[in-house]
């Protein structure tokens, strides 16, 4: 059996009517390798003029680093190291939260133009030898994420190592993560380098090993054994994972191996303790009174 399980994204609002496709964590898989946190952003039509409330709001991350990936749109990231970056289709941010950071999203090019937002944010989760350290924030685009086409697939790898490739992108623990444009009738072998890995439809139809997807469904594969994503239609897919980094609590946007650490950071946040993002600093988020 090459499919461990198939997991289909549920909806979830960020806050302000932002609703997000969530599919990592599931309660029967929580992680594949490190990645804890897989939320499919969009397809969303978004008119020039749209409220403020979309925006997702000043928040603080430990223990984790997030990548934010789009096919379309822009987003505006603005953080409490001063780093203010746009985000576009095809780049990556990597925010390493280590001890402590705290950043918003804006939708402003939307809110100026109007755009289609159409993209996967995910969380990887720090070895626990990195999850106390400095925060930092990495932008890379370009030759930082090597590209290929082949047989009616254009590839890019945002993360990692596969298939002979290598990102720009400093990682603290083996993983690999690929954004696959795939015409129909293509086909394109998942790397079995990893113990822990998953196929991810963001749009078209695609087959994993004979086993349909549709847009919105994430395949866990099962151990390293061979498997090929065929396209179906033209699609869009997401291959990703690594080696597993032990278990891992969440709490709200915290991700730690101990309850007490996420716990601390709860009340950090509370009090107010944690440095608001440079340019969004009059703006606060309570805690939610449940977690995610």
């Amino acid at each position: 059996m090459t499919i461990e399980r198939i997991i289909d994204k549920r909806s979830h609002d960020l806050g302000g009517g932002f609703i997000v496709g969530r599919v990592l964590p599931f309660h029967a898989r929580r992680m594949v390798g490190p990645f804890i946190f897989f939320d499919h952003l969009g397809p969303l039509d978004l008119a020039p003029g749209i409220p403020r409330e979309l925006d997702v709001r000043p928040h603080p991350h430990i223990g984790l680093s997030t990548v934010t990936y789009l096919y379309s749109g822009q987003i505006t990231h603005r953080d409490s190291l001063g780093y203010h970056q746009e985000i576009r289709p095809g780049e990556v941010n990597w925010m390493v939260a280590g001890s402590g950071i705290t950043h918003s999203e804006r939708l402003e090019y939307a809110r100026a133009h109007g755009a289609a937002m159409h993209g996967i944010q995910a969380w990887v989760a720090l070895p626990t030898v990195d999850e106390e350290t400095d925060p930092a924030f990495f932008h890379h685009e370009g030759a930082d994420l090597p590209e290929w086409q082949d047989s009616g697939v254009r590839g890019r790898l945002i993360a990692g190592e596969a298939d002979g490739l290598k990102a720009g992108v400093r990682t603290h623990s083996p993983l690999f993560y690929q954004h696959l444009d795939m015409a129909a009738g293509a086909r394109h072998p998942v790397t079995t380098a990893y113990p822990e890995r998953a196929v991810y439809c963001a749009s078209g139809e695609i087959e994993v090993n004979g086993t349909v997807l549709h847009p919105g469904q994430m395949a866990v594969l099962a151990g390293r054994g061979a498997a090929d994503v065929l396209a179906r239609s033209p699609a869009t897919v997401m291959v990703l994972g690594g080696e597993p980094i032990g278990e891992r609590f969440l709490l709200w946007n915290f991700v730690s191996s101990s309850k007490e650490r996420l716990a601390q950071a709860a009340e950090d946040w509370r009090q107010q303790r944690m440095k608001l993002p440079v340019g969004d600093d009059l703006e606060f988020t309570p805690l939610p009174e449940k977690g995610q």
